[in-house]
């Protein structure tokens, strides 16, 4: 064994213990620390022969870089829809790392991590008030839960044309609508071959609204002429958080031939609230949902997962199966994961939201979400009443949209300036084709205190 290597193993419990206590320092510092930085570090190209050892490259470590990691977990990053990371899911991703499993087989031949994925996706179907007849698993974000979703989907809809996509390839022009798809499921569609330019638009809801107008749906399903179709549809868009009819889709989806994709990937929370549920009402008769567990369950990156109906197994296993390892078994009597989803190779991503779940309940998660949306109502309320900025669209959950309301200053000048002063962080965005801020709210530890430095930063520099 290598020396230095030999060194760390022995000095393992030293280690952890001064990792334990930087970790510490960083969660106790974040309602203080930078939401932005503009520090330049000078990259190291060349690697040295000797190594430093671990507790010699943590100091180094601590120098370097400690000091301007910035507060993205934090309760003023609201940016990119950034969740934070609970107590409990802190600890089962530690636990992740540790006990390094490659979650696989449900049969416990090597490990039994894949039993708690199993476990974890349960909690999370009773959760989200979900049926059981959906299979799930996690994948990296929402970029692949939808990228998994629309596998399968593709494969469906290539049956539906006499095609086995997964051996032939991408032969036909498949049709794809969509009002206001997220762009990881454009991008999804890029990767599968589909081609992003290839979706047909479906005009939104008049009125600031980003929903999908149910009666040009049906005219687009008209022109289609009875051919089968995928549907993607928003359980919260990116910029407003607005919500595609469901019950009307639902209607729809019985007498015609599509595969109902739903991207929820922070909205699908509002099911753990009675006060917002509503908006997700008949979602379960979609055959997909996408759900971005570190954004509001607030686990830490990279942590999402997929919902497929289980009807659709054979068509999974068609997608993703590794047909050419004999050894693996027969996927259909034989569960394992990596027959069912685009990683050979997976984290055992599950224990940090199997912890925070078991910790927090489904009042831990109702309280984190009813506080998120009345701060974001807090929010919106500063903004709509104050004259120096505008409030673009409703607010219908956790995100407000808005501009500079005098239009001859620079909106995103504004939101520069207002980043650089690292107090709160928001997004830039386009709304409407308005230049636009976004601030998106899924933090726990969001609280009125930090709504008011918000505004404080915002007036200062109005």
């Amino acid at each position: 064994m290598n020396k230095i290597l030999k060194e760390d193993k022995n000095e393992i419990e030293y280690l952890l213990k001064s990792v334990n206590k930087l970790a510490t320092d960083f969660i106790q510092s974040l309602d203080d620390r930078a939401t932005s930085t503009n520090h330049e570090v000078e990259i190291t190209s060349t690697l040295a022969s000797q190594g430093l050892g671990a507790q010699t490259t943590l100091k180094h470590f601590v120098e370097k870089f400690s000091d301007i990691i910035v507060a993205s977990s934090g309760p003023r990053y609201w940016g990119f829809v950034t969740g934070g990371a609970t107590p409990a899911a802190i600890a089962g991703d530690w636990l992740a790392t540790v006990y390094d499993q490659n979650t696989q087989s449900i049969k416990g031949q090597g490990d039994i991590s894949a039993l708690i994925e199993i476990e974890t996706i349960q909690l999370l179907l009773d959760l989200f008030n979900l049926p059981d007849s959906f299979l799930g698993g996690f994948v990296t974000g929402a970029t692949m839960s939808n990228y998994t979703c629309l596998a399968v989907g593709r494969q469906w809809l290539g049956k539906q044309l006499g095609k086995d996509i997964a051996k032939q390839g991408v032969c036909e022009n498949l049709k794809i609508l969509s009002a206001t798809p997220h762009s990881s499921a454009i991008k999804s569609l890029s990767m599968l071959g589909i081609g992003s330019n290839n979706i047909i638009k479906v005009k939104t809801i008049k009125g600031n609204r980003e929903a999908i107008d149910i009666d040009d749906l049906k005219q687009q399903i008209k022109r289609l002429n009875n051919q089968p179709f995928m549907l993607i549809s928003s359980a919260g868009t990116v910029n407003t958080v607005d919500f595609d009819n469901f019950e009307e889709i639902a209607i729809l989806k019985q007498d015609h031939n599509f595969w109902w994709h739903i991207d929820a990937a922070f909205g699908g929370f509002a099911a753990c609230s009675p006060q917002y549920k509503h908006l997700l009402k008949d979602w379960e008769s979609a055959d997909s949902i996408t759900v971005d567990c570190h954004k509001w369950l607030n686990v830490p990156y990279e942590s999402a997962i997929y919902f497929i109906k289980d009807r659709h197994k054979t068509l999974q296993i068609e997608t993703f199966q590794n047909s050419n390892a004999p050894y693996l078994g027969d996927p259909m009597d034989d569960f394992n994961y990596l027959n069912f989803l685009p990683e050979n190779s997976r984290r055992l991503k599950a224990l940090p939201a199997w912890f925070t779940l078991k910790a927090y309940g489904k009042q831990g998660y109702r309280d984190i979400v009813e506080n998120c949306v009345a701060m974001t109502q807090l929010l919106a309320e500063f903004i709509n009443s104050n004259e120096h900025f505008e409030l673009l669209a409703p607010v219908h959950l956790n995100t407000v949209c808005f501009r500079l309301s005098d239009t001859s200053k620079s909106t995103n000048e504004f939101l520069e300036r207002l980043n650089k002063r690292a107090k709160v962080f928001m997004t830039a965005t386009v709304f409407n084709g308005d230049t636009a801020i976004r601030a998106a709210l899924v933090n726990w530890r969001t609280n009125k205190k930090d709504i008011e430095i918000a505004i404080d930063e915002m007036l200062s520099l109005a």
